[in-house]
């Protein structure tokens, strides 16, 4: 008589097996290892952000003259104009007045101060930012340094929990959409899926994705990937958790009582 084989112990989801195997282990394991990913991440996008863009904004605050505001909706600017106020690879900072287009960057991002509004453009296309109608903002150096000092890693923090967060709300919310395409493939393909099951592996098979995304942040900060190769990595990190979510309800342990389907339409056997 064969004795009942053991269910693998869940713990990585990088293979379909690896992914099926959250079927049948608890929610909290699954959550383990999304925790785990999702700190990743949050790490490796904060990290970009400290040493691409930090130093860049720095810089920028550096140039910047001694008065200079932002106040109802209106930019005063004492300082020549146009005026580069930083550049880098990843980032430029501009004040362009009129945003006549005359300092234009190579850089990824690049952001242009005007009279009335902030210009962001890069390979995505031009979207602008009016200012707020009412209210005061320093735009000068002896006011922002200081400001930007203690903000900073409050601001930092602020990123890392802001990545977090937002991505573990958006796996369970992908999970739960997931599911029943990965309860469909398994009863189908007369696997052994539960419908709470189906959800554990949907969450796991995102993990994948997740995990190629944060390779690639690190790899474009490093300057080991532009950013055109870095969006092509973002838009395929969808597709992967997709294969693996087919891949891994298929990976699901056999029914080991299936139901023989007979054809509604076929005459029975008769002796």
């Amino acid at each position: 008589m064969n004795e009942p084989q053991a269910s693998p112990v869940a713990w990585q989801p990088l293979t379909p097996r690896g992914v099926a195997a959250f079927a049948r282990a608890g929610t909290g394991r699954l959550w383990l290892v999304q925790t785990l990913v999702a700190l990743g991440a949050a790490g490796a996008i904060t990290w970009f952000v400290a040493t691409a863009w930090c130093p860049t904004i720095e810089a920028a605050i550096e140039r910047l003259p001694d008065s200079g505001e932002i106040r109802d909706g209106q930019l005063f600017w004492p300082g020549a104009s146009p005026m580069r106020l930083a550049e880098g690879t990843f980032l430029a900072l501009n004040v362009d007045p009129d945003h006549t287009g005359a300092l234009r960057s190579p850089a990824d991002v690049e952001v242009e101060f005007g009279r009335s509004s902030i210009v962001f453009r890069s390979l995505l296309g031009e979207a602008e930012l009016v200012y707020p109608p009412r209210g005061a903002f320093a735009f000068s150096q002896p006011a922002l340094k200081p400001w930007w000092g203690a903000w900073k890693p409050a601001a930092l923090a602020g990123v890392a929990a802001g990545t977090f967060l937002a991505l573990f709300v958006c796996w369970q919310l992908l999970a739960t959409l997931y599911a029943p395409v990965a309860w469909l493939i398994a009863f189908y393909a007369d696997r052994e899926l539960t419908f709470t099951g189906s959800w554990r592996l949907a969450g796991a098979a995102l993990m994948p994705g997740a995990l190629w995304m944060t390779l690639a942040t690190v790899l474009y900060g490093a300057g080991a990937m532009d950013l055109l190769r870095w969006l092509v990595a973002f838009g395929s990190h969808l597709p992967i958790g997709w294969a693996y979510l087919v891949l891994g309800a298929l990976a699901a342990p056999r029914c080991a009582d299936a139901l023989k389907r007979r054809n509604p339409f076929a005459s029975p056997n008769r002796g």
